[in-house]
């Protein structure tokens, strides 16, 4: 039986913790954690990145991961009801999105300039 009170305790405290009363709060506030991993990773990727190249540089993968980890954080702000989030996450989203567009149609670009060149 003990095991099961020390389970409970565990539980009780990590709801306490998370400042949420049920089980399913305290799996949105794993969400938002694991969004926010996703948002700060991207900064990881980049320095990175860039120690590698010798040179600051932002690869595509941090866009992406710009974009995944707003638009988890952008969820978990609006199940959570807090607005101010909610619009912050929002509006860095587009920017990302943009950022992603560009970058695609640059190599497109690229691409058709390559195959178009006689070799």
């Amino acid at each position: 039986m003990t095991g099961v009170a020390e389970a409970g305790s565990l539980l009780d405290a990590m709801l306490h913790w998370a400042r949420v009363d049920s089980t399913s709060e305290l799996w949105l506030v794993g969400f938002g954690l694991a969004a926010q991993s996703t948002f700060f990773g991207r900064w990881l990727l980049q320095w990175f990145v860039s120690e590698r190249r010798g040179e600051s540089h932002i690869p595509i993968a941090f866009w992406i991961m710009s974009l995944v980890g707003a638009s988890m954080l952008l969820i978990y702000f609006l199940m959570r009801g807090e607005p101010v989030g909610a619009l912050g996450q929002s509006v860095g989203w587009f920017v990302y999105s943009r950022n992603l567009q560009m970058i695609l149609r640059d190599r497109r670009g690229a691409v058709s300039l390559q195959t178009a060149r006689p070799g």
